[in-house]
């Protein structure tokens, strides 16, 4: 695409990046570069390409952010030819370094956060559409936002890593209602939000996890895959993240484990092997699947 005789950069125009297959990788790169995006990521001027028009939003989970989440799915979507883009949201200060500590406010201020981002990212990049890849808390809280703040229609692909569709309330929706109590007590006005025209309120009944789960979480035209492990040591049972849709859904649930028993993974390493990687990348693309290797995979750190 041109402008005036300027040539705009495109996800394939980008530089190869390295891919560091340990989570631990990210907490480095925030430490290098506090408050910062990794390389790749938050390219505000990318155009997507016609072999991937849609960008990537990556949603980290509880305590995670845009940087010490993604070291290793980042720089593989990036060199894979994606616009990337990543929030730090939920955040319960805008100072680091507690600014890099994403999701442990109040989880409706988070769907708000998530709603802000992606709103940006289709405006910069000319897109209707997103594809969501998020981890633990982020499949979540991305959800809200589709069902009640305007995202209904504005994702086509849905890729969950450690999800947890069948559990109840938890200690992330505990803490965000205590914050949200105190902010009330001490007269602190809650964050300003935009006007929405698309929103929906939830029923009265329903409190943020039922909101979210009530009568599914799944929505027709999105194509879901849900990326579980039986090492999985916050998500218990696993299987709470294996959910099957109801008619007019298109839901697929993935255990790392089925043919490949090197596969260790646990919460933190699911996002930062190359198995996951692999499965990531044949979620987005199904159309172009690349090989799922069997590789040895640690918990925390990943391989």
């Amino acid at each position: 695409m041109t402008t005036l005789g300027v040539v705009a950069p495109t996800a394939s125009a980008r530089t190869e990046l390295p891919v560091v297959y340990n989570f631990l990788a990210g907490i480095g790169a925030e430490l290098a570069d506090p408050g910062g995006s990794l390389p790749g990521t938050n390219d505000f001027s990318c155009v997507p390409t016609v072999q991937h028009p849609r960008p990537v939003v990556l949603l980290h989970g509880s305590g995670g952010g845009r940087q010490t989440n993604w070291a290793t799915l980042a720089p593989v979507l990036t060199n894979a030819g994606y616009c990337v883009f990543a929030p730090t949201y939920g955040a319960v200060s805008s100072v680091w370094p507690a600014s890099a500590l994403g999701g442990l406010g109040p989880k409706i201020d988070s769907a708000w956060d998530v709603k802000r981002f992606v709103d940006r990212v289709m405006a910069a990049t000319g897109v209707e559409q997103v594809d969501l890849v998020g981890h633990s808390l982020g499949t979540e809280i991305p959800t809200y936002w589709m069902k009640y703040l305007g995202g209904r229609g504005h994702v086509a692909h849905y890729v969950s890593l450690a999800p947890y569709w069948k559990q109840g309330p938890d200690d992330d929706d505990a803490r965000g209602e205590a914050i949200a109590a105190f902010r009330s007590r001490l007269g602190i006005p809650a964050p300003v939000r935009p006007e929405c025209r698309d929103c929906r309120t939830p029923p009265r009944d329903l409190n943020f996890n039922r909101a979210v789960r009530i009568p599914t979480p799944y929505l027709p035209g999105v194509r879901y895959t849900n990326i579980v492990t039986r090492d999985d040591e916050i998500v218990t049972p696993y299987t709470a993240g294996l959910l099957d849709g109801p008619p007019g859904t298109s839901v697929r649930n993935i255990v790392v484990q089925d043919g490949c028993r090197l596969d260790h993974s646990d919460h933190l390493s699911i996002t930062s092997n190359r198995r996951s990687a692999a499965l990531v990348l044949n979620a987005l693309d199904p159309a172009h699947p690349v090989p799922v290797p069997c590789v040895p995979v640690a918990p925390v750190t990943g391989g």
